[in-house]
């Protein structure tokens, strides 16, 4: 499985990025699939999540509101539109899928190679 995150970059406080992940292989209804940030110094941390059968979603308090995780089950590619940007959310983010968790980073299998978010204030 190989993931492949893209739609980073830099973009002022209070405005929009939409960040895609491609899987290769298939994806079944049981997976999850979750995107992750880390910024430097700081533990990765979970951001948002959505179970790919149901279509149910999650999402870290911190993002609620301005952030929503999305699906493309013909593409097989998961979506984070982020809106109304923080600089608090600068990080680098990564897609990742899971057979047995949502939550927790070490319930994830397969990592996507991260893909840069800059806020300026």
């Amino acid at each position: 499985v190989q993931l492949q995150a893209c739609g980073g970059g830099l973009v002022q406080a209070g405005g929009s990025l939409r960040l895609s992940c491609a899987a290769s292989g298939r994806t079944f209804s049981s997976h999850v699939m979750g995107w992750f940030r880390q910024d430097l110094g700081v533990e990765r941390e979970f951001v948002a999540a959505i179970r790919w059968g149901a279509g149910t979603t999650y999402y870290a308090d911190s993002v609620k509101g301005r952030f929503a995780i999305s699906r493309d089950s013909a593409k097989n590619t998961v979506y984070l539109q982020m809106n109304n940007l923080k600089p608090e959310d600068t990080a680098l983010y990564y897609c990742a899928k899971s057979v047995r968790g949502l939550f927790s980073k070490g319930s994830y299998d397969y990592w996507g190679q991260g893909t840069q978010v800059t806020v300026s204030s």
